[in-house]
């Protein structure tokens, strides 16, 4: 291994095949035996690359001349793309990236973690893979050149702001919002931008959320700190934008001091309209607060839920737990089919949001719990109460062995996974496997085309059931 690295020096400039792709997007090819690693290529590409990186058994590449281009590549429509650390593949045609994406899912569970489930099905591909998000964080900056406030996204792992005057993947009227607020703030002396290095500064963020159904549209400031005449200075200009947008519903202000990469504090109050925005989801009416959480693609978490209803099957005489939910959808999509849902998430707005969903959906069966999903879970299970179906959506980092252990102890007879990181999908998946159950049934999800980010559902049956 050695020697193969030895083999290779950066700044070289090496011929390169594509022949592979990395959960993260980036194309793969062999020099001297070693897997280099290089960015916005596509399976296929014959080119040159120049090492940037060299590690012991693998290197990372840059394009220096590309002289075969796959027959998978298409022409960028982004000016943004080679900059921005957001979409990875906008260089191929999408069913291309639907075929990655869904060897990237099968990939994780066979390889990652040695579970062949019974069925793997056909990822669910997106109708249109832009225009589909329905929130955006925008982190704000100085321009360099001019000192004035910006809104922009970062650049691939750095925190460096590149300024987006429009992304394909968010809808149009973001873009708007976002220059009528730079040019509202351009020379404010009480709203400058934060600076993460000297912690000084007020906005850190400039955060939309829109009903995909609905249209309602909530713009959330995010501040480090935030005075009287700042307030008031966010409250005139949300005023102004409500009366220049007129489907922006509420304006909010979130305030988080802390040195932090999360993006929102503990504190929100309402500037301007309502404290939530609506919507609908799966046929469920919704209210929406700045920390709910909520699927970014409504079209695409609408087939994703039906799907995770399908393999689920819940019945009338049966009682449903589900673990993450956020405010209530997954639960409540199903609460028609289930004879009883219990909900669990840490967040309390969030809770209180799915009990109010609940209500003004006219669903009777359903009841949520804030607190922690592993230690209800465990809680639970040790009043003994026996679920017939658990549903699982986990964050990246996926379940904890509390919560699965509890899973397990109360031993429904199907457990349904849901999740946007295949690997840890992976993991847990094969961690109940080891303790009772059956991999029956996986499908990818596109939820987030164009990105190196896609998510899958699994069914797990109850081996001691089945037999």
């Amino acid at each position: 291994m050695k020697q193969q690295a030895a083999a290779v020096r950066k700044n070289q400039i090496i011929p390169l095949e594509i022949t592979g792709m990395t959960a993260e997007g980036n194309g793969v090819g062999h020099f001297c035996g070693l897997a280099v690693f290089v960015p916005q290529t596509a399976v296929g590409d014959r080119l040159d690359a120049r090492v940037v990186k060299v590690q012991k058994s693998y290197a990372y590449g840059i394009i220096e001349k590309l002289h075969t281009p796959s027959p998978e590549r298409i022409a960028v429509d982004c000016a943004d793309f080679r900059k921005c650390g957001g979409c990875v593949f906008r260089h191929i045609r999408y069913e291309a990236e639907c075929r990655i994406k869904q060897q990237i899912v099968s990939d994780a569970f066979q390889r990652l973690g040695h579970i062949t489930p019974r069925q793997i099905l056909p990822i669910l591909g997106a109708e249109s893979p832009d225009r589909y998000r329905n929130k955006a964080q925008y982190p704000c900056g100085a321009d360099p050149e001019t000192g004035r406030l910006r809104f922009g996204l970062f650049a691939a792992r750095s925190h460096r702001l590149i300024p987006v005057a429009e992304c394909v993947l968010q809808p149009r009227v973001f873009g708007e919002i976002v220059r009528f607020c730079e040019a509202a703030l351009a020379d404010s002396k009480v709203i400058t931008p934060y600076d993460e290095e000297s912690g000084t500064g007020v906005m850190r963020h400039l955060y939309l959320r829109r009903g995909y159904h609905s249209g309602e549209i909530m713009v959330c400031f995010v501040t480090a700190a935030c005075t009287g005449a700042a307030e008031s200075a966010l409250r005139a200009l949300g005023t102004a934008l409500m009366r220049a947008f007129p489907d922006i519903r509420s304006v909010m202000l979130n305030v988080n001091p802390k040195r932090t990469n999360v993006i929102l504090g503990e504190e929100t109050r309402c500037l301007c309209g309502s404290e939530t925005v609506g919507d609908t989801l799966c046929g469920i009416p919704l209210r929406l607060s700045p920390q709910s959480f909520y699927q970014v693609n409504t079209a695409q978490a609408e087939r994703l839920y039906a799907e995770a209803k399908r393999l689920g099957d819940p019945k009338p005489d049966e009682l449903l737990l589900d673990l993450y939910c956020g405010a209530g959808a997954i639960g409540l999509s199903m609460a028609d089919a289930a004879g009883k849902v219990l909900g669990v998430e840490v967040v309390p707005q969030a809770v209180e949001n799915a009990r109010e969903n609940a209500e003004r959906a006219g669903i009777g069966n359903a009841e949520f719990f804030c607190g922690d999903a592993g230690e209800i879970a465990a809680k639970f299970a040790a009043e003994g109460r026996r679920p017939d179906l658990i549903v699982l959506d986990p964050p990246r980092k996926g379940c904890d062995a509390v919560t699965l252990d509890a899973c397990v102890q109360m031993a429904p007879q199907r457990i349904v996974m849901i999740s946007c990181n295949p690997a840890t999908a992976a993991r847990d998946a094969a961690y109940l496997c080891g303790r009772g159950y059956t991999a029956d049934t996986l499908r990818a999800v596109d939820m987030f085309p164009r990105t190196a980010h896609t998510e899958c559902v699994v069914l797990l049956t109850n081996r001691a059931i089945e037999s």
